[in-house]
């Protein structure tokens, strides 16, 4: 696996978004042993980034987590995050710096280690000066429970005075072929040195082709996300047959090229694909092995936009822009 590079951060260039082990996706909690395994297995092909956060659950995404890093910790790039549960008895979001040092200790027992990799603002809290977080969780780092630092959902304002107080090694945001706001983030994270994670590279899972809207639960997210409405999800179906058209071209699945995508945007890029299944593991660790032609990439760059909002009204007030 090759690595990317996350600030001062080296990571492997693509990592594993553990959440829907846990939280949120239809069939989430219904099978840790398989999670687990998969998890494993993610170690053993070199997926050693490994993301997850305390509200997954919540709690429960953590202790899985940590059951699975169990003896291989030295193994992992572990990332977690605070700021959407409040143990301070405020309303969340809470980035309040008594929070900030409750919930590291929280994230410690949970996943059974004694410092984590990529401590991460979950969203930035519109009521605590991001220096004051900031400066709260560089605390940590100086205790050595925390060895770097990150932000979710942050706009350019935020990050610069973030970095300003204290190094960013990466910001966490949704990032695709179908969700490209990044794109004007960019230029400003490369001038700051500060990595770029995506989350939800493959759209939540309808780059795949996989994804029917009579198989997910009732109480999967994605059924409040604009663009899996039943309009929504006929009209963007466009976009899948597009990926497909590549991947069949390229003797790869959409997957496989989604993430091709996204990886050759830069070196500084690191993509967490989620599963909980073994098999989809594989298939998405292929895809560092993919080098896609430039009229690929220009294929894949000319994609229309998505119809409908990539996140719910609720979740997209929690989102800076």
């Amino acid at each position: 696996m090759k690595t990317a590079q996350l600030g001062a951060l080296e990571v492997s260039r693509l990592g594993l978004g553990a959440m829907g082990m846990s939280h949120g996706y239809t069939g989430a909690g219904s099978d840790d042993a398989e999670s687990i395994r998969t998890i494993h297995r993610a170690l053993d092909l070199g997926v050693t980034f490994l993301d997850t956060a305390e509200v997954y659950g919540p709690y429960v995404n953590e202790e899985l987590v940590g059951r699975a890093i169990a003896g291989r910790r030295d193994e992992v790039v572990l990332a977690t995050k605070f700021g959407l549960v409040s143990h301070t008895g405020s309303q969340a979001p809470d980035s309040s710096p008594a929070n900030v040092r409750a919930a590291v200790e929280g994230s410690l027992r949970r996943l059974g280690v004694d410092h984590i990799d990529l401590y991460y603002q979950h969203r930035v809290d519109p009521d605590v000066p991001i220096e004051e977080t900031i400066g709260a969780a560089a605390e940590l780092v100086q205790q050595g429970k925390v060895r770097h630092l990150g932000l979710s959902e942050a706009w350019t304002d935020t990050i610069r005075r973030a970095h300003a107080t204290h190094p960013i090694a990466a910001l966490q945001s949704e990032y695709s072929l179908w969700t490209r706001d990044q794109d004007e983030l960019l230029p400003l994270l490369r001038e700051l040195g500060i990595g770029l994670v995506p989350y939800s590279p493959l759209g939540k899972g309808f780059l795949t082709g996989q994804v029917r809207l009579e198989d997910l639960a009732e109480d999967d997210f994605r059924r409040t996300t604009p663009r899996f409405s039943a309009e929504n999800f006929r009209a963007n179906q466009v976009l899948a047959d597009e990926v497909r058209v590549v991947a069949d071209e390229a003797e790869s699945t959409p997957a496989q090229v989604a993430l091709a995508w996204l990886l050759a945007q830069g070196d500084d890029i690191a993509p967490i694909p989620g599963t909980k299944r073994v098999s989809r593991l594989e298939e998405n660790a292929a895809a560092d092995a993919v080098t896609l032609t430039d009229g690929q990439l220009r294929h894949l760059d000319d994609l229309a936009p998505a119809a409908g909002g990539h996140h719910s009204d609720a979740q997209m007030r929690l989102i800076e822009r």
